[in-house]
């Protein structure tokens, strides 16, 4: 989550919900890009509840990415920056939603000469979810039908995507998509899985582009084509409870023996290249955040593979799919 503006972070609601509970020791866990204000949250909190406030300094990429030490020992948990995709946290946890107050309505303008179709779906992350509605009216305004539609149980409001979900695409058929947001990684995963027009429309930079899979495919198939003559396999499975695919890992374990292939399950909380620089193997099939795969397969000491695209190498598919990590 990048930071280009002040989010609201709700401290008010915090500090209520400290009192209302009676917590007095509470945790505290971040997205990078909110880290720079840990302190003054922290603090602002042991003023006004006398609460022992603990932060946590581990990476935090997502809702799945809970600090489990922290639920363990504090009475309470702040995690900052996503929203709940329904964790088993027994009720401790508090999702701080950080909001964004960017305008979207001029960059959305600017996208709407690019859309061909009428049925426009509109998705966006947790930051701009609350404006979806505005911009659909928007589009009835310039006769374009704007569709928000439901994703499954990980996804918590309509038109909202995840690095790992994008199952709010495809519940109604449209015509192509707007992305609401910056970066590349989720209209990228809705325009493979979906194989129709994505449109981006970010406000950071405000600037309108169509996403060009072409890119990430050609690394996709040049990954897999690497691993067409593996040996050895490390199947990767993180023990952080919204990621882990243990009985998906088997599968693929199984899949890989009867292949002759020596295939092995590592598990591990973050997944890194430093925790499997010392295992000697062909190829890592990565079961964890999908995004691992895509953004950082570059800096593992062996080709780096989604379960689908193992699925290739072992000759169970055939067409390259984006992998995701579905709710009910």
């Amino acid at each position: 989550m990048g930071v280009t503006e002040d989010f609201d972070l709700g401290i008010d609601r915090i500090i209520n919900e400290i009192k209302n509970r009676n917590a007095r020791k509470v945790g505290l866990q971040f997205p990078e890009g909110l880290k720079r204000r840990s302190f003054s949250i922290a603090s602002e909190i042991e003023n006004k509840t006398g609460a022992e406030v603990q932060i946590s300094a581990n990476p935090c990429y997502g809702a799945c990415d809970l600090d489990r030490q922290l639920l363990e020992t504090m009475d309470l948990v702040f995690h900052f920056g996503h929203s709940t995709i329904r964790e088993d946290d027994g009720g401790k946890v508090i999702y701080i939603e950080a909001r964004s107050p960017v305008d979207l309505g001029e960059v959305v303008r600017k996208a709407i000469p690019l859309f061909e179709g009428i049925r426009i779906g509109l998705i966006t992350t947790v930051q701009h979810v609350h404006k979806l509605e505005g911009i659909r009216r928007l589009l009835e305004e310039v006769g374009k039908e704007g569709v928000i539609a439901e994703g499954d149980s990980r996804i918590a409001y309509p038109g909202q995507v995840l690095g790992c979900n994008f199952s709010a695409a495809f519940s109604e058929d449209c015509d192509e998509y707007l992305y609401i947001g910056g970066g590349q990684f989720h209209p990228i995963g809705v325009a493979l899985c979906s194989k129709k027009p994505v449109i981006i429309a970010d406000p950071y930079l405000n600037e309108v582009r169509k996403v060009d899979t072409h890119a990430i495919m050609k690394k996709r198939y040049a990954a897999i084509g690497k691993a067409m003559n593996s040996k050895v396999v490390a199947i990767v499975v993180s023990t952080k409870t919204g990621q882990q695919r243990m009985e998906l890992a088997k599968y693929l374990l199984r899949s890989a023996k009867k292949k002759g292939l020596q295939a092995y399950i590592l598990t591990m909380d973050l997944v890194s290249p430093e925790q499997l620089l010392n295992f000697k193997v062909d190829v890592i099939v990565n079961t964890a955040c999908p995004r691992i795969a895509i953004d950082d397969a570059g800096r593992y000491p062996a080709p780096m593979l989604t379960p689908p695209e193992f699925e290739i190498v072992l000759g169970e598919r055939e067409e390259l799919v984006f992998d995701e990590i579905r709710g009910e």
